[in-house]
């Protein structure tokens, strides 16, 4: 399994000016990240380019909104041209400058090693606009692979150090769609492309399917992995975890009632997150559990508002710190079919690095040597996306600081683990 270059427990140190003095007569460019950036995302792109070109970058964690420092190369400079992006000059007065605000300030210098293998797990005929990572990834320019859940079943995790999952479904309930979309092609293509793969697979049903899929998922996080999981994944992944041999999710195209006592016998221990959670059973009621603070889809919908991101120590939080890095610190909120995450179904130990009053709208947490990280909502960009609606045109949002959370998590792994002290 490749992961050399991960950050994985809360203990790992970061390294820090090491960069810098190995090439303290370097010319160096800045890709400043607050106000003055004309493009964000594509900046995530173009430090990406950098380090999939065999380069090296430091990540400056809270200077100027998470700022980069790249080598000053003529390539660099016409890519970052031809992607809109502001880069500055950086001579060796200018960085000594620079390191000086950051070794005495809330702020921490990050190196940058190696990019990221990258897989996206969302159906094989899904479009890009379906998922909004995969539209910041296109938009960003940043190269990722599609798998599905043959290749999760037979180990083809192992090839890729970053996985975000689709707004997948992994109870086997298709979202409960069939409430309102009862007929639709669409839908029943759906139901019939994952009834087609449990039967291929030698699974019982789509649940049992998706079950077995989230296990695998689990173990990819537990030996290494980094996980990133948006809209209604993190939160069914969590309850097909907690479901152990009980199958929460037989209501699901056909409508058959489900075991009116599944929510007794789960097993919170497999799960990453959540715990205690009470299962909605009821297949007319379109939510999962009440994980979800804001219920989108039932009577008792809350409306949003906006959430905080925590301001971490740069130094002695640097995984949470990379995480949050943006120019804002209070976004605008957006629904999805799992909007945001109770505090109290919280494990002990999940960091919070997002909140909205008595909701958690963006958190992360360990599991053996990998980490998983849940952002709440479909589209930062569109708070009320519907089925059909066009997908968001991100040439028109290429400052979004809901999109640049996505795109903290792409470089995360990319961060040099330095060696802890005997």
């Amino acid at each position: 399994m490749i992961r050399r270059a991960g950050v994985v427990v809360a203990a790992t140190v970061i390294a820090t000016a090491a960069f810098g003095a190995e090439n303290a007569a370097a010319q160096l460019l800045l890709v400043p990240m607050d106000r003055s950036q004309s493009n964000h995302l594509k900046a995530y792109g173009l430090t990406y380019r950098v380090l999939e070109q065999d380069g090296r970058a430091e990540w400056l964690l809270n200077f100027q909104g998470g700022s980069f420092l790249l080598p000053d190369t003529e390539g660099t400079r016409r890519t970052a041209a031809l992607m809109g992006v502001t880069v500055q000059p950086v001579g060796a007065a200018d960085e000594a400058r620079i390191r000086g605000i950051v070794a005495t300030s809330n702020m921490e210098s990050v190196v940058l090693e190696k990019a990221t293998n990258i897989a996206i797990y969302t159906p094989p005929n899904s479009a890009p606009w379906d998922d909004a990572v995969t539209m910041a990834l296109d938009y960003a320019e940043i190269p990722y692979e599609k798998i599905w859940d043959d290749q999760v079943i037979e180990g083809g995790l192992e090839d890729f150090e970053w996985l975000h999952l689709h707004h997948e479904d992994f109870t086997g309930q298709y979202s409960k769609f069939y409430i309102t979309y009862a007929g639709a092609p669409w839908l029943e293509e759906e139901v019939a492309r994952n009834e087609e793969a449990a039967q291929a697979l030698g699974f019982a049903n789509v649940p049992a399917l998706k079950k077995a899929v989230s296990y695998r998922i689990r173990e990819y996080v537990e030996s290494g992995g980094f996980l990133f999981a948006m809209c209604s994944a993190p939160e069914t992944l969590e309850l097909a975890l907690a479901a152990a041999s009980v199958d929460i999710a037989a209501a699901y195209s056909d409508g058959t009632p489900p075991d009116p006592d599944a929510g007794s016998k789960v097993d919170w221990g497999l799960a990453m997150a959540f715990a205690d959670a009470e299962i909605q059973v009821a297949p007319s009621v379109n939510a999962f559990s009440d994980i979800d603070g804001h219920q989108v889809n039932t009577p008792w919908r809350k409306e949003l508002g906006a959430f905080t991101l925590f301001d971490f120590s740069a130094k002695f939080d640097p995984v949470p710190a990379m995480l949050t890095q943006s120019h804002e610190s209070v976004l605008p909120d957006f629904y999805g079919l799992t909007t945001s995450f109770a505090v109290d179904r919280l494990k002990p130990g999940v960091v919070k690095l997002g909140v909205e009053g008595t909701w958690a709208k963006y958190i992360h947490g360990n599991l053996g040597e990998g980490t998983w990280t849940y952002y709440g909502g479909h589209d930062p960009e569109d708070p009320e996306h519907q089925i059909g609606d066009p997908p968001t045109d991100l040439e028109l949002h290429p400052n979004s600081p809901g999109y640049r959370l996505i795109l903290n998590n792409v470089l995360f792994p990319a961060a040099k683990k330095k060696k802890l002290k005997t």
